[in-house]
């Protein structure tokens, strides 16, 4: 099968067969329905004895050699192979979680073992130690082994060290995929449970991360078991190849970082704050705050699609693998500074979206407005909108000044439309139409999110070259991305989040036009429409509003309807995707596609009401506002 022509296709025909396998599978009873997301509790079961998983085992391994490796699968592609695969072997659908990741292993092993040992990471999860009686204690990084002999950890974490792996013994921990981007590691061996590895695929091994995985025996958490011969067997061999054989977009990430921690002072040279007494003076303390907000912080999305752009648009050299890999990627000088001024942009917008929100929390620390106060936080966004059109000009010579005019000329198209949405959203707050449709809120997100992930990518593409052939597909594309975005972190929210908004509910607090608003609006009853706009208005412990509007929400299926709307929204993109000729930036936009519209790690709405246990192991380090 070709994934790069039929990557849509195969999708929607895929879940058609999956949904009649469903139906006709006989080993296992068929799973509770369940609105929104699917359970796949019922999909998890490891097989019960060694001969059987070691059939499973080896048959995967002849079932990969057939596959075509030129890029990372998804989870939707990977859930394809593995019901094909169960079909051909003729064992039920309760292994499909065990077949994936038996497939993955050896989609992955070959580039595995082609890692050196000190390019890798050994994950174990901290249930393998013994519930009582483990004399070790916990750090920021997770269970610091005191190598006591009682569980097998320590047996593979002293080898492991030996050979030259970095070690964590932690599961969930966001520190690994940082780690990975920081260019510490570039292969990862992990001991998990089926839960764990389910939620690895979409936020691991997308980005081209090779990866060997050892299912636990159970998901219990506590006390549990694995096949450790099956560890052995990768943990201490390499074998070198040739050529890279999958796309990878670790090294974009790296690139992207690498221009706000190493090359960050070169290009953005300070004038009033090169010294710690400068940077406390009247004069010298709103570039040095500035600069330090921009150089911090977030996940850096937006400049890694402005250098996945231009890699894709000249060739695909980066992500492909043809670079010296005994020097960092450095892109030039003026495609870092686009990449900067798209970060400065967004950067400045969150600064003025704080203040007109009154949040509390920007990644993990209090917001500037908090810290510095109103006035002097807006002079600092004001600072970065400045430096981020002084970067663009500074490109005028390398780039030919028509297209550092026209990269202007976007990004301020964008930042005019990011204006019209958050005016549009202050303007509701401060007169409410209690009629607002899912349409209105949708235009809203639309204008709000969309253009800063079209200027990235326009900026990339146009510093490649023409982007007549794209003009349509950019902002369309864009769009689709940028809704799907805003409504997944408008459901995160209910969630709580650890980076930018730890209260759950803060967006119905502040009185936001928010799509779950207007979708529950459009279905409920006039008396659960006034009691929505008693809620909202009312003055009541917070607690309980966000509790009572929980309870709305989900009577009127406003979770689902949401988790729907973003299902389409990929598929839209998807479909806009599929046209493009060029295969580097067509498997780029599906990368976006299922990086940042992939279903959350974290547990839905739907499945915290539920007390469904969905836990995480890494986040891919680009998909937070």
């Amino acid at each position: 099968m070709d994934i790069a022509t039929n990557h849509s296709e195969s999708r929607e025909s895929d879940q058609t067969a999956a949904q009649k396998r469903n139906q006709i599978a006989s080993d296992d009873p068929p799973p509770k329905k369940r609105r929104g997301r699917k359970s796949t509790a019922h999909l998890k079961a490891v097989p019960e004895t060694l001969a059987l998983r070691e059939l499973i085992k080896a048959d995967a391994e002849a079932f990969a050699k057939k596959l075509d490796r030129k890029n990372a699968f998804s989870r939707g592609e990977l859930e394809k192979w593995g019901r094909e695969f169960l079909e051909q072997i003729q064992q039920p659908e309760k292994f499909l979680g065990f077949a994936m990741v038996m497939i993955g292993n050896y989609f992955w092993k070959k580039q595995f073992l082609a890692t050196p040992f000190e390019r890798r990471m050994l994950l174990l999860p901290h249930c393998l130690k013994h519930a009582e009686g483990c004399p070790a204690e916990y750090d920021q990084f997770g269970l610091d082994c005191e190598k006591c002999g009682a569980c097998s950890i320590a047996d593979y974490k002293v080898r492991a060290e030996q050979l030259g792996y970095k070690v964590l013994v932690a599961e969930g921990s966001p520190i690994v995929l940082k780690i990975i981007v920081e260019g510490y590691v570039d292969g990862i061996l992990g001991v998990a449970c089926l839960n764990v590895l389910e939620k690895a695929i979409d936020k691991v091994l997308i980005a081209g991360v090779p990866s060997f995985a050892i299912p636990l025996h159970s998901g219990d958490c506590k006390n549990t078991s694995l096949d450790e011969s099956w560890v052995w067997e990768v943990l201490e061999k390499y074998e070198p190849i040739d050529e890279q054989e999958t796309r990878s977009y670790v090294p974009l990430m790296r690139a992207s970082a690498d221009i706000f921690t190493n090359r960050f002072e070169d290009l953005i040279p300070r004038k009033r704050s090169k010294t710690a007494e400068q940077s406390t003076s009247p004069l010298g303390q709103t570039e040095y705050v500035a600069l330090d907000w921009l150089a911090n912080g977030g996940k850096r999305f937006r400049p890694f699609i402005t250098l996945a752009a231009f890699d894709a648009a000249t060739g695909g050299d980066v992500v492909n693998g043809r670079y010296d890999k005994s020097s960092p990627i450095e892109f030039t000088a003026a495609v870092s500074k686009v990449a900067m001024a798209i970060e400065a942009f967004h950067k400045a917008s969150l600064v003025h979206d704080d203040i007109q929100d009154d949040d509390q929390y920007r990644y993990g620390r209090e917001t500037l407005h908090r810290t510095y106060g109103t006035g002097r936080a807006i002079n600092i966004g004001d600072y970065l909108i400045g430096l981020g059109y002084r970067l663009i000009n500074e490109c005028r010579e390398e780039l030919g000044s028509d297209v550092s005019c026209d990269i202007v000329a976007n990004m301020a198209d964008a930042h005019i439309k990011l204006c019209d949405g958050q005016g549009a959203e202050m303007a509701w707050q401060e007169s409410p139409d209690w009629n607002i449709s899912p349409l209105d809120a949708l235009q809203i997100y639309a204008l709000k999110t969309s253009p800063a992930f079209e200027a990235a990518l326009y900026s990339g593409l146009r510093m490649a070259g023409s982007v007549d052939q794209y003009q349509e597909l950019i902002p369309q594309f864009s769009r689709h991305i940028g809704v799907g975005f805003q409504i997944l972190n408008d459901l995160k929210d209910w969630d709580g989040d650890d980076h930018n908004k730890l209260i759950a509910g803060q967006d119905a607090l502040a009185l936001r036009p928010t799509l779950l608003l207007a979708l529950a609006l459009k279905d409920a009853s006039e008396s659960k429409k006034q009691e929505i706009r008693e809620i909202y208005e009312g003055s009541e412990p917070d607690p309980i509003r966000v509790r009572k509007l929980r309870e709305i929400f989900s009577a009127c299926g406003a979770f689902e309807k949401a988790e729907g709307l973003v299902q389409k929204s990929r598929e839209r993109a998807e479909a806009l995707a599929d046209e493009v000729e060029s295969d580097e930036l067509r498997q780029l936009l599906y990368f976006f596609v299922d990086s940042v519209l992939a279903e959350e790690g974290e547990p839905s709405q739907l499945e915290l009401q539920q007390n469904a246990p969905a836990p995480m192991l890494v986040s891919l380090p680009i998909v937070a506002q």
